[in-house]
């Protein structure tokens, strides 16, 4: 393909600045096999440097690292539990110069600046007022999802949610056994704000168009795949409308429609 950009240049065509605070999620199937096809070895950790060369000693990079398996009673081991979200993100985890962040059920792989702050965030909900979501609001930090559709990448959408008590969730506790850094185990409790199943209620994402008008997002096509580039303050404020003025239809589905008690 004659307009083919080499694996470790794509970040170069996206609005990524030095000192930007990026969280990556992804898809990175599409890319390795374009890659494969134009006489390129997709290796992830070339792509990680890509980035971090692009943000610079200023900015901070994050991977989601989640794992689901504590709110099914599993262990979780913070040297040793994999992450659910990607090889980009377990390549992450294997790297000298990152640090994961301590939630079990949604942690995060970093690097950069502001690594250590995260890296001793003590956030009990998943997506409260204290965790790397609010983070990331606070400070204006971008998301890159690539190659991936929002529904099965936009965790952010639930820490506005909780933050703006969407009625269609609640706080759940969930505990298990806890590994920590040092090896040490304890019973630890955790919260998410979850769906009400007695309701049948299902995630949905179907806030691209207004998105895409108020500036919250930038979308790419680059070797074949798409590329969202998302300014996280302003998707907030998006996604904040639609719960308040909109019931948060656009953003969940439901089986029966009772009121959440």
């Amino acid at each position: 393909m004659s307009d083919y950009i080499p694996y470790e240049k794509v970040v170069d065509y996206l609005d990524i600045n030095e000192g930007d605070i990026l969280l990556v999620g992804s898809d990175i199937t599409l890319l390795g096999l374009n890659a494969y096809y134009n006489g390129e070895q997709f290796e992830p950790n070339k792509f990680i440097d890509s980035i971090i060369r692009k943000i610079g000693q200023k900015g901070t990079l994050l991977f989601p690292t989640y794992n689901w398996g504590f709110c099914k009673g599993e262990t979780f081991d913070y040297k040793n539990t994999v992450s659910r979200t990607g090889s980009l993100s377990n390549a992450a985890l294997k790297r000298k110069d990152f640090v994961r962040t301590k939630h079990p059920i949604y942690s995060f792989a970093v690097w950069g600046r502001d690594s250590d702050k995260l890296y001793h965030m003590n956030n009990i909900s998943s997506f409260g007022k204290d965790s790397p979501f609010a983070y990331m609001k606070e400070n204006g930090a971008k998301m890159l999802i690539i190659g991936v559709s929002y529904q099965n990448s936009f965790t952010f959408m639930h820490h506005v949610e909780e933050m703006e008590k969407a009625p269609y969730r609640y706080l759940k506790s969930f505990t298990s056994k806890y590994i920590d850094e040092k090896g040490e185990e304890s019973i630890r409790t955790y919260s998410m704000y979850v769906r009400n199943l007695e309701l049948g209620v299902e995630t949905k994402f179907d806030l691209e168009n207004e998105m895409k008008e108020s500036g919250a997002a930038k979308h790419y096509t680059i070797n074949n795949v798409e590329i969202i580039n998302v300014d996280l303050k302003k998707a907030y404020e998006v996604i904040k409308d639609d719960i308040i003025n909109n019931e948060g239809k656009k953003l969940h589905k439901r089986e029966r429609a009772a009121d959440v008690k």
